[in-house]
């Protein structure tokens, strides 16, 4: 039986973006130069994509109420806001707590927006536990990237005005307005659709989801360079290569090449080690 759709298209607001053509395209020719002396830009569209089916086969392709901790662990060192603070729930009984949690939230009974909602309702509402929102996102846009969009916090927080909506919004003194843009599911499809859209004018056509992934992290990547404060530098140190910050915001950067040491921790700070992995370095 076809999987059913939980959300139809007259389901959510679909608000305007007023993005900067000039700014994407200064972070699209960044990306491509960028990536010159690593493989090209293709070498990290084939990372993402890589990605993508690590967590659909534990998610989708699997039966998920069978998901289990190491594979778990092995998820969560593709996703760079998360691996740092979730380590309290790298044992087996918090992640029996967890377990259900995930599973329900790719129930498909209900909007993905209820869905991570309520995910995120059985934690703390507070600043130690924001990492939660980031990922049920993740692991629902990384198993479906087709369905779900990219929805991290630093895509879009408009709570805290901050993200890739705000380094690409047409205006005068944009850091000095509150962007009248909420952070709900349309907000991200309009995102990915204004963007898809930018790179199919481009000359992109293929994986042009993937595309839209990549470029969004090379947006805030060049912020955090730039302008990165504290809690952004707690998280992403001074870059070796442009690309470095666009690799640990697409969790690419979460093994070590040879012994498969991720930067995934355990909470006595023991380093998780991911078998037969790969991934960019």
């Amino acid at each position: 039986m076809a999987r059913k759709s939980a959300l139809q298209p007259h389901e959510f607001e679909r608000p305007v973006l007023d993005l900067s053509g000039e700014m994407l395209r200064v972070a699209l020719q960044v990306m491509i130069a960028g990536t010159e002396d690593q493989g090209g830009v293709e070498r990290y569209i084939d990372a993402v994509k890589l990605k993508s089916a690590m967590f659909r086969q534990a998610l989708v392709e699997n039966d998920i109420a069978e998901l289990d901790l190491e594979t778990f662990k092995g998820l969560c060192t593709f996703m760079a806001t998360v691996r740092r603070r979730v380590s309290e729930w790298l044992n087996e009984d918090a992640f029996a707590v967890m377990h259900p949690r995930i599973v329900e939230l790719f129930s498909d009974d209900d909007h993905i927006e209820n869905r991570i909602g309520r995910f995120c309702d059985y934690f703390p509402n507070d600043k130690k536990h924001r990492w939660v929102k980031d990922l049920a996102t993740e692991l629902l846009h990384n198993a479906d990237p087709e369905r779900v969009p990219l929805m991290n916090r630093w895509v879009w927080d408009a709570k805290a005005n901050t993200g890739v909506i705000r380094e690409i919004w047409h205006a005068e003194n944009v850091d000095h307005i509150k962007i009248p843009v909420g952070d709900g599911f349309g907000t991200y499809i309009m995102l990915r659709e204004e963007l898809s859209q930018f790179l199919s004018d481009n000359g992109f056509f293929r994986d042009v989801l993937f595309y839209v992934d990549v470029l969004c992290a090379q947006v805030y990547a060049q912020y955090i360079c730039e302008q990165g404060g504290s809690y952004l530098r707690a998280d992403f140190t001074a870059p070796e290569d442009p690309m470095q910050h666009t690799r640990r915001l697409l969790g690419l950067d979460g093994v070590q090449p040879g012994d498969g040491r991720t930067r995934l921790k355990s909470i006595d700070g023991e380093a998780f080690v991911l078998e037969d992995s790969k991934t960019l370095n």
